[in-house]
């Protein structure tokens, strides 16, 4: 008996997998209805932004290694639209600090000293030939 009805479960089970497996795939969003108007974006409060970042110690000294001077920043930055300064704007955020990778080589030292120091109290031993 309780063969015969797990016989049936798995076949059912069998008929609904395939079921489920050949049902398309529906994708839906919404769609608007007009033009999307853009927010209004403040070229003032945007460069200000930029000029904030650009007086930076690390950044200004990086843009003079450059060979960068703060005229040819400034009028580079006067050569770009609206909508570039915005997006050079938002993008400041996003940017991530950098290191010079003292964090990472610390980091893999650790795990490299754990792992030998778990080999050594195992007992095990690696030999590398």
């Amino acid at each position: 008996m309780r063969v015969l009805f797990m016989r049936h479960i798995s076949w059912y089970l069998i008929a609904a997998m395939f079921v489920i497996g050949i049902a398309p795939r529906a994708e839906a969003s919404f769609s608007p209805s007009g033009v999307i108007a853009l927010p209004h974006t403040d070229r003032a409060q945007d460069l200000n932004r930029i000029q904030q970042t650009l007086e930076n110690k690390m950044v200004a000294g990086r843009l003079a290694d450059l060979g960068f001077s703060q005229k040819d920043i400034n009028s580079r930055l006067s050569q770009l639209s609206d909508q570039q300064i915005h997006q050079l704007a938002q993008k400041l955020g996003s940017l991530k600090v950098g290191g010079d990778g003292v964090g990472f080589v610390i980091a893999l030292l650790v795990v490299v000293i754990l792992v030998i120091l778990i080999l050594q109290m195992t007992g095990h031993k690696v030999i590398v030939r």
